[in-house]
C-alpha cells in the first residue's frame, strides 16, 4: 500500500459525504482511506459506513470520544500505507492531490513534503518556502502563528516519522495540529516545499471551542521543552508565541491573565538585538513590543485594528 488517507470525524454529517467522494476519486492506483468515527452523535459515522459498504479502500473505525489527537493516532495504527496524508471532514483532497504528493516524496526522497492550499472561496495560500528548508525557520512560523502554508493537511509524511509524535493530551483542543508538526520538525526530517496546491479548506466554519487559561498553560509546558535544543532564535520564538496567545486572551476581555500568568512568565523580552545578522529575523516585532508595554484596556483596540488589518491582508486564508 502506497498512501493511507487518514481522516476523523466528528459530528461532520453536513460535510463527510462529499468530502469522502471527492477523496475516493482520486487519479491514484495505490491508496486507503481510514476514518476513524469518533464518537459522532449525529450520524455521520452512519454516512461513513454507508459509503464504505460500496468502496473497499474505505474503512471505517468508531471509536468513544476521545479528541482529535486520539483519532488520527488509531488512524496511524491501522494504517497499511508507507506514507500517511492527513485531511478533515468538513475539507477536500483536490484532484490529483495523492498523486503530486506521491510523486513529490518520491523523486525528492523527503521525509514530509508540504504543498498549498486553497479555500472554498478560491484562494490559494501563498508560496513561504520552495524546496528544502531548514526546519527552524517554519518551527518558527508555527509557533508564532505566522504560518500560512499547511501545518498538518495539505503534508505527506513517511509512516515512520509520526512515531512518538501524537501523544498531546486530550485537554488541548486548540493548535494541537500545529503541536504535533512542531514535534515532527525538531527530529530535523528532510522537509520539502511543493507549490502545487492540492487541498480545500473551508475557512469560517463555526468554532465552539473557548480559550482558557488553564490549557494555555498547559500547551505551553509542552511546547517549551521541543524547542530548548535550538537556543535563543526559537526561545525568541517561544516568548512572540506567549505574547500572540496573551494578544488574543485581552482582546476577549480577560484582562486578568497578565497578572495572573504572563507577567510571571515574560519577566522580560529577548534582546534580539544581540543576535547575529542572520539571526535577526527571529526577533520581537516593534508592534508586539508595543502592545505589551500598555496596559490592557489601552492595548485591546490597538490589538482589534492590527488583527483586523491582517485579517485583510490574508483575505481569508
Amino acid at each position: 500500500m502506497k498512501i493511507s488517507v487518514i481522516i476523523p470525524v466528528y459530528n461532520k454529517a453536513e460535510y463527510v459525504e462529499q468530502g469522502l467522494a471527492r477523496t475516493l476519486t482520486q487519479d491514484f492506483d495505490d491508496f486507503e482511506v481510514i476514518v476513524v468515527d469518533d464518537g459522532s452523535t449525529d450520524g455521520s459515522g452512519d454516512i461513513c459506513d454507508r459509503m464504505a459498504s460500496s468502496d473497499s479502500r474505505l474503512r471505517v473505525v468508531h471509536t468513544a470520544n476521545g479528541g482529535v489527537t486520539a483519532a488520527r493516532r488509531k488512524g496511524v495504527e491501522m494504517a497499511q500505507g508507507r506514507y500517511v496524508v492527513f485531511a478533515d471532514a468538513d475539507d477536500a483532497l483536490l484532484p490529483g492531490a495523492l498523486k503530486t504528493l506521491y510523486e513529490t516524496i518520491e523523486q525528492t526522497q523527503a521525509d514530509e513534503v508540504i504543498a498549498r492550499f486553497r479555500s472554498q472561496h478560491g484562494v490559494v495560500s501563498p508560496v513561504v518556502f520552495s524546496g528544502f528548508t531548514d526546519v527552524v525557520r517554519p518551527i518558527w512560523y508555527i509557533i508564532t502563528g505566522k504560518n500560512r502554508f499547511p501545518v498538518l493537511w495539505a503534508c505527506i509524511f513517511r509512516r515512520e516519522l509520526l512515531t512518538d509524535v501524537l501523544d498531546t493530551p486530550r485537554d488541548i483542543i486548540e493548535g494541537e495540529d500545529k503541536l504535533m508538526q512542531v514535534k515532527i520538525l525538531v527530529k530535523r526530517p528532510k522537509v520539502y516545499f511543493s507549490e502545487a496546491c492540492v487541498y480545500e479548506y473551508q475557512v469560517g466554519l463555526p468554532n465552539s471551542r473557548r480559550r482558557t487559561l488553564e490549557r494555555e498553560m498547559l500547551y505551553d509546558d509542552l511546547l517549551h521543552p521541543l524547542l530548548a535544543p535550538f537556543g535563543a532564535p526559537l526561545h525568541a520564538g517561544f516568548v512572540l508565541h506567549q505574547l500572540k496567545e496573551y494578544e488574543t486572551f485581552i482582546l476577549q476581555g480577560q484582562y486578568d491573565v497578565r497578572q495572573d500568568y504572563y507577567k510571571k512568565v515574560i519577566t522580560h523580552l529577548p534582546d534580539t538585538n544581540s543576535f547575529p545578522f542572520r539571526s535577526r529575523f527571529y526577533s520581537i516585532p516593534l508592534y508586539d513590543r508595543v502592545v505589551w508595554l500598555l496596559p490592557p484596556t489601552l492595548s485591546r483596540p490597538l490589538i482589534w485594528l492590527y488583527k483586523t488589518i491582517i485579517k485583510i491582508k490574508q483575505r481569508g486564508l
